[in-house]
């Protein structure tokens, strides 16, 4: 075992290896990531968010099968929106997706600058009580 190569446990603490994991030569676990431009097409929609005062917290999650980016209003709630990267849908209805908290997929294609254009427009605010 090698310092690259990762642990797994299994029930009781015991040490396992998922017979399902897909590895790379280096031995790490292949996942799904964001490119950097990509990230900087995110973050620079979610700054404008932030200056707005809608958002105020979100998270990356790099699966084995996709890549996500969830906005919250506050840390503690379900994420407003969810930026997905599922390279298996690349070829049929596009990679990128935004998902709604109820799960409904707002817009979905093939190039991240046009899905990101949803939050452009005065259609998604947020109205205040």
């Amino acid at each position: 075992m090698s310092d690259l190569e990762p642990i797994f446990f299994g029930p009781a603490g015991e040490l396992a290896r998922p017979q399902n994991l897909m590895t790379v030569p280096g031995g790490r676990p292949q996942v799904v990531t964001f490119s950097r431009r990509e990230l900087s097409e995110i973050f620079s929609v979610y700054g404008r968010r932030v200056a707005e005062g809608e958002w105020r917290d979100y998270a990356i999650d790099m699966l084995r099968d996709r890549a996500v980016f969830s906005v919250f209003r506050r840390t503690a709630e379900a994420p407003l929106y969810r930026i997905e990267k599922n390279p298996k849908l690349a070829r049929r209805q596009g990679a990128y997706s935004v998902v709604a908290t109820t799960g409904l997929i707002l817009k979905r294609g093939h190039e991240l600058c046009r899905v990101l254009r949803i939050f452009d427009g005065s259609r998604l605010a947020l109205v205040k009580a």
